[in-house]
């Protein structure tokens, strides 16, 4: 693959509502639930902004940020309109903080971190051990010197922000690219051999017992070597007792290395072992339609997983992504709302979103059910203006299986759970137009209800 750089690093990328209204918006959806409807068209109750749908959810949307651009009022406005949760991009890293031994410069993270808090928004914190962005005097350390180095950039960092980050990257891309499953080399790892990782997790929980405690890595988005191997590490850790609080997905994609088929089951095979997982880096180059599903195909696997805490996508807009050339993000060079920030926010369960004017919107029934089978529908309806075509996904739970279906055109993933589902005609619809496509499900022991994606029009 194509090694690709952005400002801060060198990456293989693969391939506040009441109490009474979050009741209110819950009991509703327990009552449709029992009537066998789920509703995934915007309604008068639905959110309207990323954070607030997604907190409607019991979880988080956040978005990386640079202090460099909150003077920009565009960028600002996005910032806190559409987010509940920050990740500074740059500014916690060693050589940001600690650029000479034992001389902090907290200056723009404060930056950040003042901001998050002025708007409610939670702070992850990014990061504190990570091979790359060290400043020149810490690879010059001997062994003892950076063990001690190590554990006060741990300590001195995290006190200075403790009650103030809900989660740390405690130690970032410690594992190697492709089929190895072994750690990288790093002065860390070099130096101090593979007890550095537990060494720092044990240095942080005693610096902020408070602050969830995470291990951050790329390339690790589906069931692969690098995957495995970090989630051995955790399962060791877990089993011995190491603090570990909490998994990080970087999940950059692109055409090339697209969403895989086994991302839901991977973030829970994680949570199984009794972790949180966190999507902390997320974008998806592209545009239009495909870009949309492959965005909502996330959410979902999140959603899908209860452990699953809350999505950061890597950046506000594309023009400041380091993939600019991708378009990657949910806003473009000018702030506008893409399909893909639609497609979001309809999977979060909001309403509101743009993208361009075309829009429509999904609702799903189960319309027949045996003890073996059930048969589902799925309704489109056009937005406000006139639609040409529209596509909308379907997933089931392993080891159901569709086994037909009728008024439409499937294609599949790589796994066989997830169905795109497209027009088999004329897709046009006028404004307010419906129709509808349907499907069997084979139950095969398991008989809960497929997750129905956002609807994408074009």
């Amino acid at each position: 693959m194509l090694t690709r750089t952005r400002t801060d690093r060198t990456v293989t990328p693969p391939p506040r509502r009441s109490r009474a209204r979050r009741a209110l918006v819950f009991g509703m959806a327990s009552l449709l639930a029992a009537a066998g409807v789920t509703a995934l068209a915007g309604t008068a109750a639905a959110a309207s902004t990323l954070g607030a749908a997604a907190a409607e959810k019991g979880r988080y949307f956040g978005t990386a940020v640079a202090a460099n651009h909150l003077g920009e009022a565009a960028y600002a406005s996005t910032l806190d309109t559409e987010f509940n949760s920050v990740t500074p991009e740059n500014e916690m890293k060693w050589d940001a903080v600690e650029p000479s031994r034992n001389s902090f410069s907290y200056g723009s993270a404060d930056q950040i971190v003042s901001h998050a808090q002025g708007k409610g928004m939670k702070v992850r914190g990014h990061t504190l051990v990570w091979h790359s962005q060290l400043p020149g005097w810490v690879g010059g350390l001997g062994a003892s010197d950076l063990r001690t180095a190590m554990n006060n950039h741990i300590t001195q960092v995290m006190q200075h922000y403790k009650g103030k980050i809900h989660s740390w990257d405690v130690v970032n891309e410690a594992f190697q690219d492709g089929g190895s499953g072994a750690r990288r080399s790093s002065p860390f790892q070099d130096r101090l051999g593979d007890g550095f990782i537990e060494e720092a997790f044990r240095t942080a929980r005693t610096a902020d017992p408070a602050a969830k405690l995470c291990y951050n890595d790329y390339n690790t988005d589906g069931v692969n070597a690098k995957s495995t191997a970090v989630y051995n590490l955790v399962k060791d850790f877990k089993t011995r007792g190491v603090p570990i609080d909490c998994v990080g997905f970087q999940s950059h994609f692109n055409s090339a290395s697209p969403v895989p088929g086994d991302y839901r089951a991977n973030l829970q095979r994680f949570a199984d072992l009794g972790v949180d997982v966190q999507i902390t880096e997320l974008d998806i180059e592209g545009s239009g339609t495909a870009q949309a599903t492959s965005y909502t195909n996330v959410v979902n696997a999140c959603l899908g997983v209860s452990r699953c805490t809350g999505i950061t996508v890597w950046g506000v807009t594309d023009k400041y992504s380091w993939r600019a050339s991708g378009t990657p993000l949910l806003f473009d060079g000018n702030y506008a709302k893409k399909a893909a920030y639609t497609a979001v926010l309809t999977a979060l369960g909001g309403s509101g979103g743009g993208g361009g004017g075309a829009a429509c919107t999904v609702t799903y029934s189960r319309t027949n059910d045996w003890s073996d089978r059930f048969n589902g529908q799925v309704t489109v309806t056009a937005g406000s203006t006139a639609i040409t075509g529209w596509t909308t996904t379907v997933t089931v739970t392993s080891p159901q299986k569709i086994s037909t279906t009728w008024n439409g055109t499937p294609s599949w993933d790589s796994s066989g759970n997830v169905m795109t589902m497209r027009p088999n005609g004329n897709g046009s619809l006028a404004a307010g137009a419906s129709t509808s496509f349907g499907f069997t499900v084979m139950k095969n022991g398991n008989s809960s209800a497929p997750a129905i994606g956002s609807c994408s029009a074009s």
